[in-house]
């Protein structure tokens, strides 16, 4: 047999693709397990951005190769974006780039900015991809801490000297995913003066700004001429498109180019129907926005029930489209779910994938519907769990 590469022996298979296998066996055995654990909107679209991705794709001329930049009118339509949400200006010409999905930015711009044996400061409890990608290109990923006691706010006086010394980027994700915490002015203020001070990228990634969020926010705003940071951001969420593979890096034109180097030897560009179509959606009305938030504050309301069954606790002000809740006392998390999983065929995500401060933590997806919430807190209540 062909060995693997040496990198693979650090990289676990990502935790929802095995969990997902786990629970199609358990639907094949009958189960019928109701899946609360997926940030993957259930909700469609509008329609107007389905019709134009369809007038689109009936263009003869749509079927080619695009441009590894995008069409300068999708460049032109998140710059729009960025002014009329965040009030920030962005040259669409030189500090855009679009991408087939944020999580693509997260390995070019690890793979732009990031050398063998480099630091890459990863927040704990936060997205796994930003780990996982660090180890595959042998970069060394060190953990700093949120916690509940400082508002899931990183403490950055008490990240190790030594570890800042040798650090090239630090990943920040605010709103944050899985806490939920909404994040600051000021926290992103302290993050820009943390990167100039040690000459760290700062990279947020802002995929849940406008999910049950009344005031979003971007780093590029406390970073004027963009020399510390760059914001990842995407139409997954906030536009109910996450197969669509639409997303967006923005900064420095300087660092733009860089992760360009990268993403043109990897992809051919976005299908143009697409992008015609991700313009629409960009142009959605703040309205638009509402109404689909009345939608998660339901089902919000309706998982902190479920949680109040099982004995948890949480923060009502959180933002974002999940629930982050405190188990009960004395249950680890991964043996908590695992029970509720088998005993009642309702999944839910353990806080420990996130991180080690994850442990005594679930995570519950607001990606369904309220009659499967509702046949949750049923299965729950029969199942006696708690």
């Amino acid at each position: 047999m062909i060995q693997t590469a040496d990198r693979l022996n650090s990289v676990q298979e990502y935790y929802f693709s095995r969990k997902l296998e786990e629970i199609r066996q358990m639907n094949a055995a009958g189960k019928d397990v109701i899946n609360l654990g997926i940030g993957s909107p259930d909700l469609a679209p509008a329609d107007s951005v389905v019709d134009a991705l369809s007038a689109s794709a009936h263009n003869k001329n749509s079927h080619g190769y695009q441009s590894y930049r995008s069409i300068e009118e999708l460049r032109i339509a998140i710059a729009d974006f960025y002014k009329t949400h965040f009030n920030v200006s962005l040259d669409p010409k030189t500090e855009i780039l679009p991408l087939l999905g944020s999580k693509e930015g997260v390995m070019y711009i690890s793979m732009a900015f990031l050398n063998p044996g480099d630091t890459v400061l990863i927040p704990n409890p936060g997205y796994p991809a930003y780990e996982a990608v660090a180890k595959m290109i042998e970069a060394k990923p060190a953990r700093y801490n949120l916690l509940k006691d400082n508002n899931w706010a990183p403490d950055l006086k008490n990240i190790d000297p030594e570890v800042v010394k040798n650090a090239r980027i630090m990943w920040v994700n605010y709103p944050n995913m899985p806490t939920g915490a909404d994040g600051s002015k000021q926290i992103f203020q302290d993050l820009i003066d943390f990167g100039k001070e040690n000459n760290i990228l700062i990279c947020n990634d802002n995929p849940y700004s406008f999910i049950l969020n009344d005031a979003p926010k971007s780093i590029l705003e406390q970073d004027e001429n963009k020399e510390y940071c760059l914001e990842l951001n995407s139409l997954s969420k906030a536009y109910n498109m996450a197969g669509w593979r639409v997303g967006m890096v923005s900064g420095n034109k300087d660092y733009i180019n860089a992760i360009l180097k990268v993403k043109s030897n990897v992809d051919s560009g976005m299908f143009k129907p697409v992008q015609e179509a991700a313009i629409v959606a960009l142009s959605l009305s703040k309205e638009w926005i509402a109404e689909n938030n009345v939608v998660y504050k339901r089902r919000k309301q309706i998982a902190q029930e479920l949680l109040d069954i099982i004995g948890c606790t949480y923060n009502e002000s959180q933002v974002g489209m999940f629930v982050w809740a405190n188990n009960p006392e004395g249950r680890e998390s991964e043996e908590f779910i695992d029970e509720i999983l088998q005993k009642a065929n309702v999944f839910i995500t353990p806080g420990t994938i996130f991180g080690s401060n994850g442990e005594g933590f679930v995570r519950v997806s607001l990606c369904s519907t309220e009659e499967k919430f509702r046949e949750s807190i049923d299965r729950i209540k029969k199942a006696q769990i708690s």
